[in-house]
């Protein structure tokens, strides 16, 4: 035996050298017939991402336990992007408490709801170059979110809907008692949706925030007049009483998580939803026992949007012992997984 090989041998063997025995990785398996927890039960065996998704869907189901209230944030372009019935289906079997999303959202949300349609397309035409793809789009009245497709007449009815189902009914209360929340807006959108939803037979669910308004559960949507929803509120506001009050929601919210025995945060993307949902604490003696993040961020940049939940807990937004797991995929792909998983093992 050779000096080296002694020295190797020796070092092989060295007094207390860690024996690497715990929970060794295991190779999923995929098969016909396999449920969707099945399949998450299968991403438990692996590593990197697969284990993440996995422990999301351990922390969801713990989230989504009777006793404990959830604030459910979403941003990024989830309805649009076919996402919208499993929010809609969260709120109406009770496992949302609180909605923070965008005004974009509730936007896309209430097109489908009175008629409209998203469609199937493609990032650029065989041929053009993507600006020559949008340059084309542009001419034909069509908006593009990545390969989504939304042709802007549905813009206009959804102008018209605000201004005669929406719009009214808010400016009264205003013309009676001052600017009213941006929840009672949400509220009243929701109401609106649902109600023409059924009396013009609408096929496509009546979505996010008519289920909201069944169920009351309150919606907040903080950066409203980031989108379409916004801009009409304002332009409609021009012409009478009708106005907003950005801080009323701050107390009803915050009573919320004043109130909760136990609390989780889930929430998909990142911007104003995401530390609207996260800040809520810092104005209660708690903080979340539970946290799930759905992202594509990346933390490095300092941004909020990529701000790791590990870092909630350095600002008191996470208690300390929170159960908590950041996913980071395409959450158009990691939703419909976690949520389906999630509900399987609470309901099967």
């Amino acid at each position: 035996m050779t000096e080296d090989s002694e020295h190797e041998h020796d070092h092989h063997h060295e007094p207390g050298r860690e024996i690497f025995s715990h929970d060794p990785i295991g190779h999923a398996e995929a098969r016909a017939g396999m449920t969707v927890g099945e399949l998450a039960a299968e991403y438990g065996k692996a590593g990197v991402g697969a284990t993440s998704l996995h422990e999301a869907v351990d922390v969801a189901e713990a989230m989504f336990a009777d006793d404990v209230t959830v604030f459910f944030g979403l941003a990024g372009a989830m309805v649009p992007s076919g996402m919208r019935r499993i929010v809609s289906d969260l709120l109406r079997d009770g496992y949302i408490d609180a909605l923070v999303t965008t005004g974009a959202n509730l936007t896309h949300d209430s097109i489908e709801a009175i008629g409209g349609k998203h469609h199937h397309g493609c990032v650029h035409s065989e041929g053009k170059t993507e600006r020559e793809h949008d340059e084309t789009l542009r001419d034909e009245g069509v908006d593009r979110i990545y390969n989504v497709y939304l042709p802007q007449e549905h813009f206009a009815e959804f102008e018209s809907h605000l201004r005669t189902e929406v719009f009214p009914v808010l400016e009264s209360e205003a013309d009676e008692s001052g600017p009213v929340s941006i929840e009672r807006l949400t509220r009243e959108l929701g109401r609106a949706n649902a109600e023409v939803n059924e009396r013009d037979e609408i096929e496509e669910d009546a979505g996010i925030a008519a289920a909201a308004y069944e169920h009351d559960v309150p919606i907040y949507c903080p950066a409203v007049q980031d989108s379409v929803l916004g801009l009409q509120a304002w332009m409609y506001s021009q012409t009478g009483p009708f106005s907003l009050d950005a801080l009323a929601d701050m107390t009803p919210l915050t009573d919320l998580a004043f109130e909760a025995e136990q609390s989780g945060a889930f929430v998909v993307g990142g911007g104003v939803p995401k530390n609207f949902t996260l800040q809520t604490m810092l104005v209660t003696p708690g903080a979340y026992d539970y946290a799930v993040q759905l992202t594509m961020d990346s933390p490095q940049t300092g941004g909020l949007s990529g701000a790791t939940l590990e870092e909630a807990r350095s600002w008191g937004k996470l208690e300390k012992g929170a159960e908590n797991v950041s996913v980071y995929a395409d959450a158009t792909i990691t939703l419909p997984l976690v949520i389906a998983a999630a509900r399987e093992r609470l309901e099967g």
